[in-house]
């Protein structure tokens, strides 16, 4: 598949992570809503952030994309500063954002959502192959070109907001709760087009609050609670952990 960028020159020298976080806080007016986190993920890995409601995971997301000003700490992606980076211009460098509640146009085409996902690379054979690739990814969308996005269901708005993020042919996709009100059967079948994914080569970012599918697809994961990190490591050592299950998992 060609939804991984082939030729975005990665300057990250061996050893170091993809994206770096270090002491990252963010203010909503009075409410420090991170209070200095520092978490990592390598190229090529799926890294999750859990945490209830309110934990900061969604913040987490929108600063790292420069939605949201940085109170202070620091965010390197390929050895940049992301802190001196527009929006536009971080997508330019390599990531994209899936957002909670898929932002799609409803009263654009499927084909149209998709293409505003290339706006910066214009080039009509590579935006033709990604495309392809996408709907090889997500048959449903294949089949509903030139429908508008408003008519589908949940769980095909949803793989049309990852689609429309992979046409950019990010480094680095952050998705922000992909399985929130969508069926379980398409829930199931999102996450493992998460899989094929990064099996393709995609770095991942994926907050989502169904714990047991974010620890199922990823190698490390962050806990968040009240805007600091809580707990942090294996994903599959994380699945097991007591505090995890009693809280997450519906242990005893």
């Amino acid at each position: 598949m060609r939804i991984a960028h082939p030729t975005r020159a990665l300057r990250t020298k061996t050893g170091t992570p993809l994206l770096s976080i270090e002491g990252l806080e963010v203010h909503y007016g009075g409410i420090r809503a991170l209070k200095g986190i520092s978490l990592s993920i390598d190229q090529g890995e799926i890294v999750s952030v859990i945490g209830a409601n309110g934990a900061g995971k969604t913040t987490t997301l929108k600063t790292i994309s420069r939605l949201l000003p940085i109170t202070a700490g620091t965010i390197r992606y390929d050895d940049r500063d992301l802190g001196a980076m527009s929006t536009e211009e971080v997508v330019e460098a390599g990531i994209s954002l899936v957002p909670e509640g898929r932002a799609i146009f409803p009263n654009l085409t499927v084909r149209e959502n998709l293409e505003l996902g290339a706006f910066h690379h214009k080039h009509r054979q590579t935006m033709a192959e990604t495309m392809e690739d996408v709907t090889k990814l997500f048959p449903r969308l294949g089949e509903r070109l030139g429908q508008d996005g408003g008519t589908l269901s949940g769980g095909e708005q949803q793989m049309l907001a990852i689609g429309r993020a992979l046409m950019a042919r990010p480094s680095l996709l952050l998705l922000d709760e992909p399985s929130l009100g969508i069926a379980p059967k398409l829930a199931q079948q999102i996450f493992a087009a998460i899989r094929t994914i990064a099996e393709a080569g995609m770095t991942i970012l994926l907050v989502e609050q169904n714990t047991r599918l974010a620890l199922s697809v990823s190698r490390r994961a962050y806990v968040l609670r009240t805007g600091e990190v809580s707990l942090e490591g294996d994903a599959k050592d994380l699945a097991k952990n007591e505090e995890i299950q009693k809280a997450y998992l519906g242990g005893v």
